[in-house]
């Protein structure tokens, strides 16, 4: 099942999307859905971010092939940090390339929207708070990363946070293709399968740290192949079983 945010006769909504069909929820994702009489064509609506997260817990170097690239070791433990929720832009929304910045790169990552207020929870039950999953990309100030030393202000400029199309209900995240396209030729492909951490232990694990809420999007790593955009540059992300999330990029 795909559930959507959406813009349709100047309001915002949430929606399950079947085919080119889109039926309009009452309330939201996180309690029993009810359906509405409304429904639109997807050619009647404009996609927004699929959710709205009090926090983004981003998860760094999570990908064998990545950290090979990189010519690091293999983390013990999952590398933690945190976005803002004022970086999520929506599908076809543009990256705004800061002026303080002379590389911006991409990062096509898997995202999980949780579907509940969880705490301390084991990796055997994570499965159970996830509402389901997304495309995303972890946009990141690469020279200012480097410089600080630290990756919040590089990780955290508005618009740095892109997701989407859709939240996936019905996906197994384990073995999933996921690309990175700019300006249609490919730059990223790898499979989840290539994960350091699972998803299950990642929401197990920061569970641990934090309190997760719903609508929370943990993003999971991104795989081999990053590197700059520029603007005018059109970037995609596309994960097998969701879809695709494209986005411009724009100084």
């Amino acid at each position: 099942m795909k559930l959507i945010r959406f813009q349709a006769q100047d309001r915002p909504a949430r929606g399950i999307l079947s085919g080119n069909e889109v039926t309009e929820l009452g309330g939201d994702f996180f309690t029993p859905f009810r359906t509405l009489k409304t429904s639109f064509l997807f050619s009647q609506i404009k996609l927004l971010p699929p959710c709205t997260p009090s926090k983004i817990v981003a998860i760094g170097l999570n990908y064998r092939d990545h950290a090979k690239e990189l010519s690091l070791p293999v983390p013990d433990t999952p590398i933690v940090f945190l976005k803002p929720p004022t970086a999520v832009i929506g599908p076809g929304e543009a990256v705004l390339y800061p002026a303080t910045s002379s590389q911006v790169d991409y990062e096509a990552e898997l995202g999980v929207v949780i579907k509940d207020r969880v705490r301390n929870i084991s990796p055997a039950s994570a499965r159970d708070h996830i509402l389901g999953y997304t495309c995303a990309n972890d946009v990141t100030a690469r020279d200012l990363q480097k410089k600080d030393g630290q990756w919040t202000r590089a990780k955290s400029f508005d618009t740095f946070c892109p997701v989407g199309p859709w939240i996936e209900t019905d996906l197994n995240p384990d073995d999933l293709l996921i690309e990175s396209y700019l300006n249609g030729e490919l730059r990223q492909s790898s499979r989840t399968s290539q994960f350091i951490f699972t998803v299950d232990y990642l929401v197990s694990f920061i569970s641990g740290i934090m309190t997760l809420e719903p609508g929370d999007l943990i993003i999971t790593g991104t795989p081999a192949g990053i590197g700059p955009m520029k603007p005018g540059d059109e970037i995609e992300v596309r994960i097998e079983g969701i879809g695709s999330l494209n986005n411009t990029v724009k100084r």
